[in-house]
């Protein structure tokens, strides 16, 4: 078994400390309901550079440069250098949560395997386990941001290749403002000044919450109620999936043709796909019951938008429910209708009802009460994930780590070819193998 060689462990801090104005950041109830998973982990594979690409980097080595250039981008992101901060209030019994802009800063860890390749990355029907061992803070919770760093880097060295796994505070961002944060990271990292960059700048300010929510927020939260250890699904197994850009054309003007619409989207058609093969590969009984959660972006769904350079969270979780009989004897385009209304319900005034509803009642999620009829898609096909150049290349592949997975979980991305999807799904090896097995569900992955 290949082990991972961990050469240095690194503080990376802003250049410049953040103004006293801007030194708290308040958490929202989409942060906040976030404090008991996972932090996000993303990460992405490039060959090495060339010697002339190393050239051109102007540091004593491709680490340093890469350690260099997360500190100018600090200076933008300020906030994924700082910590949480609890508060706990004696008069009601509750807790209130914070973001402290203190520029203790990052880690940053620089690790070495031996005899990997970038072709054992890609090639394998399944993820290697070893992904896992490319990020950092396994098994952390967010809460525990109050004494972690809330980003941890690790830059593992492979033997053509490079993996940059980013771990982030789930309390602290989304998937949106994760990819900004990587996005500008590889663009200051290939040569752009922090003031030159083609991003828009973050925004931090929580005007949106204005007039009907009190900040901090207090909640009922209790350390010692939370258990000290983490389970992970050892079981599992995870397979990319890959969408092609003409399947996935062949598959949503299926589903509208079945409906009579024109409305369902190329996603929502081909998570309808997953969703009945998934299924069909379980071996549930007709009467079963079974669940689709979505995680549901909302910036710009509520009134005023919210800017798509917002840093924090914005999502909602739509869910549908139905049986299993009544999901296989409907085709492609009613599995992938009731996708489409469950995300048309996410409206301005549904999101303000359960921002207010959680404000009173506050409800922290735990993916331990996630069941195992149950199946979640997470991420987006939307963000720029194959743009971040660091100045060796672009990336040849995206995983992420073993954080928030379970049994039914897809993560997906946007495929390396224009117009093209990838699914990493986190099934069991006897679900992914009757997958491979059925025909209806293949026949949309050939080329």
């Amino acid at each position: 078994m290949t082990h991972i060689r961990f050469i240095s462990t690194s503080t990376i801090q802003a250049a410049a400390s953040p103004k006293e104005l801007t030194r708290r950041i308040e958490l929202t109830p989409w942060d906040l309901q976030l404090l008991l998973v996972d932090h996000i982990q993303k990460g992405l594979l490039f060959f090495k550079p060339t010697p002339s690409q190393e050239k051109e980097l102007q540091a004593s080595s491709v680490i340093d440069h890469l350690k260099n250039s997360l500190s100018r981008t600090l200076d933008i992101f300020y906030p994924l250098a700082g910590r949480l901060v609890m508060v706990e209030n004696d008069d009601d019994k509750t807790a209130s949560f914070f973001v402290d802009c203190n520029n203790l800063g990052a880690q940053f860890v620089h690790a070495v395997a031996d005899d990997v390749t970038v072709a054992d990355i890609l090639d394998p029907i399944y993820v290697l386990d070893i992904v896992n061992s490319f990020f950092l803070m396994n098994g952390v919770l967010n809460y525990q941001g109050i004494s972690k760093p809330l980003l941890a880097v690790q830059v593992t060295e492979l033997v053509d290749g490079i993996f940059i796994g980013c771990t982030l505070n789930h309390c602290v961002v989304d998937g949106s403002p994760f990819w900004h944060f990587f996005n500008t990271w590889s663009e200051i990292s290939r040569g752009n000044s922090t003031d030159s960059t083609s991003q828009s700048p973050p925004i931090f300010q929580r005007c949106y919450f204005d007039g009907f929510i009190d900040f901090p927020l207090h909640i009922p939260f209790h350390q010692n109620e939370i258990p000290d250890e983490r389970s992970f699904p050892t079981p599992l197994k995870q397979k990319v999936f890959h969408f092609s850009k003409k399947k996935i054309s062949q598959l949503k003007a299926k589903a509208n043709a079945e409906m009579g619409t024109t409305s369902i989207s190329s996603l929502q058609a081909v998570m309808g796909h997953l969703w009945r093969a998934v299924v069909r590969s379980r071996h549930y009984k007709d009467n079963q019951e079974v669940h689709y959660r979505l995680l549901v972006g909302v910036r710009q769904r509520i009134q005023p938008p919210l800017p798509a350079e917002y840093v924090g969270n914005a999502v909602l979780y739509g869910n549908i429910t139905t049986t299993v009989d009544n999901l296989l004897e409907h085709g492609l385009g009613w599995a992938a209708w009731q996708i489409n209304k469950a995300i048309a319900s996410q409206t301005a005034e549904e999101v303000k009802k359960y921002i207010e509803d959680w404000v009173n009642s506050p409800k922290i999620f735990k993916f331990s009460a996630v069941t195992s009829n149950a199946m979640i898609t997470g991420s987006s096909p939307r963000f720029n994930v194959y743009g971040n150049d660091f100045g060796c290349g672009r990336p040849v592949a995206v995983r992420s780590g073993v954080s928030n997975k379970y049994d039914g979980k897809l993560t997906v991305f946007p495929g390396i070819e224009e117009g093209s999807m990838d699914f990493e799904a986190c099934l069991s090896p006897e679900t992914l193998q009757a997958m491979a097995d059925d025909a209806e569900f293949m026949e949309a992955l050939a080329s």
